[in-house]
């Protein structure tokens, strides 16, 4: 990775203290870490994402989205995630973050197979950030055995207790529990869901590696969270992430820096950096106008340059941000809210609630992986 961010000399903080863990091994840890292992994972730092796609299917340009069937698992791709990230603040304005992922990996290309022989394998993240605190639990599962899986009609997307569940994708309760924090949130929208990328294909590099890729931006949220000094009733704005594919990362890319943003006035803005040692970085965006159409760009049309840094878990993390899109006259500030929001997890990575400052004022999430 080209070492070209701004330079500050280290503050003298230590590592954040103050993150609580929880890695119940729900199903084969060791199954688990290997297939991650042989799909490059361990190398690209981040839940499965090799560049090894041999047996598995490979997206296509133009897809065809079928709703509601594609909010369930395509096991014939690699790998897949259900990634819900949402704003809140409480009755006094302070703001909270929240984090609920479900990952699915397949240890092996073929037909299905049932129980204890599933070749899937199952990983959830959960997180709360305050401004002053961040916390995260992990869950691994074996497929097959009850677990861990998506269901369509009624949607459940589960890992033990773990869920988000509802009627249909655009009404769902959202739940999980770590050792010293849980959340209960109810997520609303009456809007579409909107493709990212080309009509849904999302490429990731020059050299054409690809993901389908779809997003629900809109939801209302209302619910509460637990803290280890009590409840805490809050609302605010959740972003789903529907994303699948066998190959997404070429093998010099070393990670990416990802930005999913509600402006006021109702805009959304997804955008990532690709970050790549051996050349040009790889950029995207899409813009999501209030009624949901997306206008998206191709590479080089976002710019994100790190402002400054943080000394977080013995890395180097850029926690400000200038996120320039010219063509939608953005030129703004993108800082963390919490700098300790890293995830001490198999996998590990920053993700955590953001402020939008500039020509468009706002909120959003911030994941940056690939960090050593």
């Amino acid at each position: 990775m080209k070492d070209d961010r701004p330079q500050r000399p280290w503050s003298g903080r230590k590592p954040p203290a103050g993150i609580f863990q929880d890695r119940r091994w729900s199903g084969s840890l060791t199954a688990f870490c290997v297939a991650c292992a042989a799909g490059g994972a361990l190398a690209q730092g981040f839940a499965g994402l090799g560049t090894d796609a041999e047996g598995f299917a490979l997206p296509a340009p133009n897809p065809e989205f079928d709703y509601p069937a594609d909010h369930g698992p395509h096991p014939d791709f690699r790998i897949e995630w259900w990634y819900v990230t949402a704003n809140l603040e409480d009755a006094n304005g302070r703001p909270y973050g929240v984090q609920w992922t479900l990952f699915r990996s397949a240890l092996s290309p073929g037909p299905s197979r049932a129980g204890w022989a599933a070749a899937q394998a199952w990983m959830g993240h959960a997180a709360l950030t305050t401004p002053e605190r961040h916390f995260v639990a992990e869950r691994l599962a074996r497929g097959g055995i009850g677990q861990a899986g998506v269901e369509v009609a009624p949607f459940k997307a589960w890992i033990d207790e773990w869920r988000v569940a509802g009627p249909r994708l655009r009404d769902v309760t959202m739940e999980a529990a770590g050792p010293d924090f849980a959340f209960a949130l109810s997520l609303e929208t009456d809007r579409p869901f909107v493709p990212q990328g080309e009509a849904g294909y999302s490429v990731k590099s020059q050299a054409g590696q690809a993901s389908y890729y779809y997003s629900q931006p809109f939801y209302d949220v209302a619910g509460t969270l637990t803290l280890p000094e009590g409840e805490v009733a809050v609302t605010g704005q959740a972003w789903l992430d529907r994303e699948w594919s066998s190959q997404p990362l070429a093998r010099t890319q070393t990670g990416w820096d990802w930005f999913s943003l509600h402006l006021d006035g109702g805009a959304k803005l997804m955008a990532f950096r690709l970050r790549d040692e051996a050349g040009a970085d790889y950029t995207s965006a899409t813009w999501i106008a209030p009624d949901g159409g997306p206008q998206p760009f191709p590479d080089g049309a976002v710019t994100a340059t790190p402002l400054a840094e943080a000394e977080v878990a013995g890395r180097a993390i850029p926690v400000r941000w200038r996120l320039e899109l010219p063509a939608r006259d953005l030129d703004v500030t993108v800082a963390a809210i919490n700098e300790d929001a890293w995830n001490d997890t198999a996998f590990p990575y920053w993700e955590g609630p953001v402020t939008v400052e500039g020509g468009h004022e706002g909120i959003g999430y911030l994941e940056m992986t690939g960090y050593e």
